[in-house]
C-alpha cells in the first residue's frame, strides 16, 4: 500500500484513538466527572471516562475513513474535529474532579489568535500579489519593541492617551519594515527568502538594542488597552462573552478579515492584485500596475503585522521582552496556508491556535501532571500536525516568490 498523506494522517488518527480509548477505559475511574461551564448558561458535568472514550472512539474512526481515502474533500475540517476533540480531551482529563471554563477557554482563544490571526492576513496581502513575506514576526517584534517605547518615553507628557500614539507607532514600524523588504524584493530583485530572513534578523538586533540601551533604564509595567464591552451585544449569552467583551486589537482583527475578504474578492483592487500574484505578465498586458501593485499589498500586510506587534507590549503586557513575539509570526503563516490563502480559513487557522495556546495555560493552572516544557510545545506541535495534513493540499498563488521582469 501506498503511504500516501491522508493514509498517513488515517494511521496517526486511528492508533491516537486507540491508545486514548484504551487508556481511558483502562485507567480513568468511571466516578471521576469535570464539571465544564457554559457561561450564563451555567455548569454541565460530564463523565471523564465515557467522554474520553467516545472522543477516542470519533478519532479511530475519522482514522478509518481517511485510511480509506474517505475524507479526500473534507480532510482539512476533519483535521481541525479531531485536534479540537483531543485538546478538549486532554483538557478533560487534566480537570477531573474539578471545573473548566469553556466560555472562558474560547474566549482567551480568540484573544490569543488576535496576533496569529493579524500576522497571517499580513501573509495573505505580500503573497496574493506574489511576494513571500517570511519576516512578519521581525515585523512584529520591532512594532511591539517601538511601540512600547513610544509610549513609555509619551506618557509622562500625555498620561493615557499616549498608548495610542504608541499603537500608531507600532502600525507605522510593521509598515516601514515591510516597505524595506518591498525595496529588497521588488526593486533589487534580492531572493525573497533572504530578505524575509534579513527582516527578522534586523528586528531582533534593533529590538534588543533598544530595550538594553533604553528600556531597561526606565523600565516600568504601564497601561494596557481597556477592555471595551459592545453595548447590548456584550449582553448575549456566550457569544457575548467571546466577541464583545474584548479590547481594541482583537475588535480591529475581526473587522480586518471581513474587511481584506471583501477588499480581495470583491473590489476591483482584489481582482488586480490576484491576477499580479497568478500571472504579472497577464495582468501587465491590460495595463496593471505590477510594481505598484506589490508595494501598495506589501505595505498594507507590514501595517497589520505592525498591528500585531502592538497587541504583545500594549495590549497583553505593558512591556516589551526580548523575543515576546515567540514565533508567532511564524505560526501565522502555517495558518496562512492552513486556510489557503484565504482570510476566514487563515482565521479559522489562528483559531485553532490560539486555543492550543489557551489549553497550555489552562493546563498548567490545573496543574496537570505533565512537565510544562511539553505544555509549551501543544501550540507548535499543532502546527506540525495541521502543515504535515496540508502542505501539498493547499496552493499557493501561481507567481508567489517570483521577481517580475517587465518586458
Amino acid at each position: 500500500m501506498r503511504l500516501t498523506r491522508p493514509k498517513v494522517l488515517g494511521i496517526t488518527f486511528l492508533v491516537l484513538g486507540i491508545l486514548l480509548s484504551l487508556y481511558s477505559a483502562a485507567r480513568i475511574d468511571p466516578a471521576q466527572r469535570t464539571t465544564l461551564g457554559v457561561g450564563t448558561l451555567g455548569t454541565r458535568d460530564v463523565p471523564a471516562q465515557a467522554s474520553l472514550v467516545l472522543i477516542g472512539l470519533i478519532t479511530s474512526l475519522s482514522g478509518i475513513l481517511a485510511l480509506f481515502d474517505r475524507l479526500r474533500r473534507a480532510l482539512a475540517p476533519t483535521l481541525v474535529t479531531v485536534a479540537l476533540l483531543d485538546m478538549l480531551a486532554l483538557m478533560i482529563w487534566a480537570a477531573r474532579g474539578s471545573s473548566v471554563d469553556l466560555v472562558g477557554m474560547l474566549a482567551a482563544s480568540l484573544r490569543m489568535a488576535t496576533p496569529i490571526a493579524l500576522g497571517s492576513l499580513a501573509g495573505i496581502w505580500c503573497e496574493r500579489s506574489g511576494v513571500i513575506n517570511i519576516g512578519i514576526e521581525g515585523m512584529m517584534l520591532a512594532a511591539a519593541a517601538f511601540g512600547f517605547a513610544v509610549n513609555l518615553y509619551l506618557s509622562q507628557w500625555l498620561g493615557p492617551r499616549a498608548i495610542w500614539i504608541g499603537l500608531l507607532a507600532a502600525v507605522l514600524t510593521g509598515g516601514l519594515m515591510a516597505f524595506f523588504h518591498a525595496v529588497l524584493s521588488i526593486r533589487f530583485k534580492t531572493d525573497q527568502i533572504i530578505s524575509g530572513t534579513a527582516i527578522n534578523i534586523l528586528a531582533v538586533g534593533a529590538s534588543g538594542f533598544l530595550r538594553r540601551a533604553y528600556l531597561v533604564k526606565a523600565y516600568f509595567v504601564g497601561e494596557i488597552l481597556p477592555i471595551v464591552n459592545v453595548p447590548l451585544l456584550a449582553d448575549i449569552p456566550i457569544l457575548g462573552a467571546i466577541f464583545f467583551q474584548n479590547r481594541p486589537i482583537v475588535y480591529m482583527m475581526l473587522i480586518l478579515v471581513v474587511l481584506t475578504n471583501f477588499i480581495l474578492f470583491f473590489t476591483a483592487w482584489g481582482l488586480r492584485t490576484r491576477a499580479v500574484g497568478e500571472h504579472p505578465l497577464a495582468a501587465d498586458t491590460v495595463g496593471i500596475d505590477v510594481f505598484k501593485t506589490r508595494y501598495v499589498n506589501v505595505v498594507i500586510g507590514g501595517l497589520m503585522a505592525g498591528l500585531a506587534g502592538g497587541w504583545f507590549s500594549l495590549e497583553t503586557v505593558g512591556s516589551f521582552e526580548d523575543l515576546m513575539t515567540g514565533g508567532k509570526g511564524f505560526i501565522a503563516l502555517a495558518a496562512m496556508i492552513f486556510g489557503n490563502w484565504t482570510p476566514y480559513g487563515a482565521f479559522m487557522g489562528a483559531l485553532l491556535f490560539g486555543f492550543a495556546e489557551a489549553l497550555e495555560i489552562k493546563l498548567q493552572i490545573l496543574d496537570a501532571p505533565i512537565p510544562h516544557q511539553f505544555l509549551t510545545m501543544v501550540p507548535y506541535f499543532a502546527t506540525m500536525v495541521v502543515l504535515a495534513g496540508l502542505i501539498g493540499r493547499t496552493v499557493p498563488p501561481a507567481a508567489d516568490g517570483r521577481p517580475y521582469e517587465k518586458q
